[in-house]
């Protein structure tokens, strides 16, 4: 996972910070000064921005991103097995597949409950049937492999 570098320095300066106040909070109650209280509260306040900003550095991946894919709004979620995004009524049909994809790889595998561990995504449009009544069209379906990550997109 790559760590992102502004939040790491970020969390480094922090770090630093912290272990300055930390060091003037020790001078503070060994001169009872009457701030001193204040400085414990300042300081496990910085050193806890601290270590927020490196975790969060350390755990952040960014978004893949798919050539010819299209941005569209996942619009069902079990948190298990199936995945529903929603296609714009203009898509193009070649770029269908790499939409599958890019929905699918960006996918977090971690506190899903899928049973066999894959979970399907369906890229599907509404079809306008009558005035006020559509129904759903799949345009394809992929399959993502919560264990190893990979991709298969059904035919």
């Amino acid at each position: 996972m790559p760590a992102d570098p502004i939040l790491f320095t970020a969390g480094q300066w922090l770090g630093a910070a912290s272990g300055g106040l930390a060091l003037l909070t020790g001078i503070g109650f060994l001169a009872t000064w009457g701030i001193r209280f204040r400085l414990v509260g300042i300081t496990s306040f910085t050193a806890l921005l601290s270590l927020s900003c490196l975790a969060f550095a350390v755990s952040y991946s960014p978004r893949v991103s798919i050539e010819g894919a299209v941005p569209v709004p996942v619009v069902f979620d079990n948190g298990g097995d199936l995945v529903i995004a929603a296609a714009p009524a203009n898509l193009d049909p070649a770029a269908v597949a790499p939409t599958l994809e890019q929905v699918a790889s960006n996918l977090r595998g971690s506190g899903r409950n899928s049973v066999d561990g894959f979970v399907r995504v369906r890229l599907r449009r509404l079809e306008t049937v009558a005035p006020g009544l559509s129904r759903p069209v799949v345009l394809g379906e992929a399959t993502r492999s919560l264990r190893d990550g990979s991709v298969v997109l059904a035919g």
